[in-house]
């Protein structure tokens, strides 16, 4: 028996939310008293699979066929169910990111497993098995009972932090029967954004709303985003309106997005944007009306005209970095 977690690589690397995702299953792995194990497909050194041991995995299948990396989804669901059945794997934790999302309902189907997405926390009981998440864009959270003898977790962005745990890992060779036919998908060219932090990798995103009010005065924004090292990202009716690219509309409708630090300067806080980034660690919201919506999600409030006060969290920055 087993904890199994597919951890996903970015050109062969892993990020902070592959070392969540494996603090979360070790941990998950020590309430059952069992082992803790880790699959990567694809590509990636042994000097970054062993980071893995530092967050308490003691074994690491891994299997560098470089078609993995074309995240194709069937391939890697039967590669993933393969492995949880080689360990015995009673619970397989995954990202609840776009892969993870794509993976869990194929990979309950081949287990014959119980599913629940989007998990925010460690299971409040084992015996009963009952995991935790967020209902309702944040406002409430449900307990649910898993039955099934193979359960299939994703777990939300940012949700459980780090969490390490040194132990001694062994590094195998995994080998699950693939044939050709399973890699359907083929890469053939790959243009990359540079010289802009990524929403999905950024730690800190500074966006904006419609109080804004105009798309000239992004500059301001995109100044403290620079001084932070930050994404940038819009509510809908931003984009809707041209000011900003849709690639930044974070929301129900856009990105979904768990940053440590969210800014939001001039948005009100409507259903579908809060449904987007609710799972942001802290929440600092700047609008004039003292009656939004945004400051009953925000960590920290400040009421105010944000042409005012963003040239002050702009000063304060620079005073700190100087």
């Amino acid at each position: 028996m087993s904890v199994l977690v597919y951890i996903e690589n970015w050109d062969g690397k892993f990020k902070k939310i592959s070392f969540e995702l494996a603090s979360y299953a070790s941990s998950i792995a020590a309430s059952l008293n069992v082992p803790a194990v880790a699959l990567s497909l694809g590509k990636v050194d042994n000097s970054e699979l062993s980071k893995l041991s530092v967050y308490g995995i003691s074994r690491i299948l891994n299997n560098p066929d470089e078609r993995f990396n074309a995240l194709d989804n069937q391939a890697i669901a039967k590669a993933v169910a393969q492995a949880a059945q080689t360990t015995g794997a009673t619970c397989v934790v995954l990202a609840h990111n776009n892969l993870g999302k794509a993976i869990a309902p194929r990979l309950a189907v081949k287990l014959k497993a119980g599913l629940v997405s989007a998990v925010n926390g460690l299971p409040v009981s084992t015996e009963p098995f009952v995991v935790k998440k967020m209902l309702f864009t944040g406002k409430a959270f449900g307990h649910i009972e898993m039955l099934s003898a193979v359960k299939v977790l994703t777990l939300s962005s940012n949700s459980f932090g780090l969490a390490e745990k040194q132990v001694t890992a062994s590094v195998e060779f995994f080998d699950p029967e693939m044939v050709d036919a399973d890699f359907h998908i083929q890469i053939k060219q790959t243009n990359k954004v540079t010289g802009k932090v990524l929403l999905s990798d950024a730690d800190i995103v500074v966006s904006g709303g419609r109080g804004m009010k105009a798309a000239e005065n992004w500059a301001p924004l995109e100044e403290l985003a620079a001084l932070l090292g930050a994404g940038t990202s819009c509510s809908r009716p931003v984009s809707d309106e041209g000011w900003r690219p849709h690639s930044e509309h974070v929301g129900q409708t856009g990105k979904i997005i768990a940053p440590n630090l969210y800014f939001a300067f001039g948005i009100s806080g409507a259903i579908q944007h809060l449904g987007g980034v609710s799972s942001s660690k802290v929440i600092v919201a700047v609008n004039k009306d003292p009656d939004a919506p945004i400051f009953e999600a925000a960590d920290y409030g400040i009421v105010g005209d944000v042409a005012k006060v963003l040239p002050q969290f702009i000063e304060a920055v620079k005073e700190i970095k100087s």
